[in-house]
């Protein structure tokens, strides 16, 4: 198992000085009051993302293999977007469109629809870029290219591939644009599927279940948590929502004595801390229930999921999927919930760690650097982004899974 991370050895906790104490082993970066060192990161990131422009988009020639958000060129210009919101400058926002406009013209033909994967994404962040430019024209291109998307019947409900991944996309126009820019009925059509997929394969103690290829999972990417992530967003009738809660306590209550919690039902291999599969993914599902529900029983396990990535989470490889980039996500999001700096310092620990040793540990093949190195969901883009959200850490929100 502990070939999957290394050890945290950082402190558990520093109190910010400057300059550091001179008798300090840990790294000077943890101890810089929370500004300087959130500008090193920006800094950093800035650096980063020229980096993977000129690699996902400077060297492709504009001729895109892949257009997704997840490891595609669609994930440069959603960082690129992110780079905009901090520096409000045109080029980057010229940049973004041009990129989306390569992505729109790659997706044709495409039969996926969900934000991450799909047609959802190209036309998603088309609209809000274009928003943000004031081009309506171009605005009401791609909010017309999203209306003509065709929903399969047999499409499953899980966030990456399915129903749950279209209808974040559908969340994000909304809160970018202005709510009922995408019509509640129409929402409300999609989150019916869900609902009644779910009851169809229920358990006696759990009132709604999932599956995807076969396997009943319970993590972000493909199961349980990410669908009720979700749902926690929509417009849900009393006995949905107490599906919805009755379905989060079951997942608490069956997780392991670790608590860490398994990837599929009945597995019993306690080894993935993952934002896709384990505690990482649960714990950011369970942060937001805890503020929905307003229930203590939410708010403790979201904490002792934490607990869980911060002895287990700094994986052996750098991305957002399944990373130290995505697992530091958990303490932003712990940090928002409980407003203790702890949970600050501890994303600050993983930011410093990646920071500081994953040139180097890439460099000597000691973490994956994912099969699309550059890329938003695998590779260093998710870390370019994790470090522009440390600027302002109680605005950050993990890419794609938090609104």
């Amino acid at each position: 198992m502990a070939d999957r991370f290394f050890p945290n050895n950082m402190p558990e906790f520093v109190k910010e000085e400057e300059p550091p104490p001179p008798e300090t082993t840990a790294n000077p970066l943890l101890y810089l009051p929370y500004n300087s060192f959130s500008d090193q990161l920006k800094q950093a990131a800035f650096n980063l993302k020229e980096t993977i422009v000129m690699e996902t988009w400077g060297s492709s020639g504009k001729r895109l293999k892949d257009y997704t958000v997840y490891t595609g060129a669609l994930g440069t210009a959603f960082l690129v977007f992110k780079s905009y919101q901090i520096t409000h400058s045109k080029k980057d926002l010229d940049l973004c469109k041009d990129i989306v406009k390569a992505c729109d013209s790659a997706s044709f033909g495409s039969s996926r629809v969900t934000f991450l994967c799909g047609l959802a994404g190209v036309s998603a962040l088309g609209a809000v870029v274009a928003k943000q430019a004031n081009d309506d024209n171009l605005c009401d291109y791609y909010l017309t290219r999203f209306r003509k998307i065709k929903i399969p019947k047999d499409l499953p409900d899980e966030l990456l591939y399915g129903r749950s991944g279209y209808l974040w996309a559908c969340l994000f126009i909304n809160k970018n644009l202005g709510q009922n820019t995408i019509s509640s009925t129409h929402m409300r059509t999609i989150t019916d599927e869900i609902i009644k997929s779910g009851r169809k394969l229920c358990t006696k103690e759990c009132p709604l279940m999932y599956e995807w290829h076969g396997k009943r999972y319970w993590g972000a990417a493909h199961g349980l948590v990410g669908i009720m992530n979700v749902l926690m967003d929509m417009d849900l009738t009393e006995d949905e929502l107490e599906d919805v809660k009755g379905t989060l306590f079951y997942i608490i209550k069956n997780r392991f004595p670790s608590g860490n919690y398994p990837s599929s039902e009945g597995s019993e291999s306690d080894r993935l801390v993952h934002w896709c599969h384990g505690a990482p993914g649960v714990a950011l599902t369970l942060a937001k229930a805890a503020k929905v529900f307003e229930d203590e029983e939410f708010y403790k396990a979201a904490v002792e999921a934490g607990e869980v990535v911060w002895e287990r989470g700094l994986l052996k490889r750098v991305g957002i999927c399944h990373g130290i980039s995505g697992n530091a996500y958990v303490f932003l999001s712990l940090y928002r919930l409980t407003g203790d700096a702890k949970f600050l310092y501890r994303a600050k620990a993983f930011a410093t760690f990646l920071h500081e040793k994953s040139a180097m540990l890439l460099s000597q093949g000691a973490m994956h650097g994912g099969d699309n190195p550059f890329s938003l969901f695998e590779g260093v883009g998710g870390m370019a982004y994790l470090f522009m959200d440390m600027v302002e850490p109680l605005e950050a929100r993990f890419p794609a899974y938090e609104l």
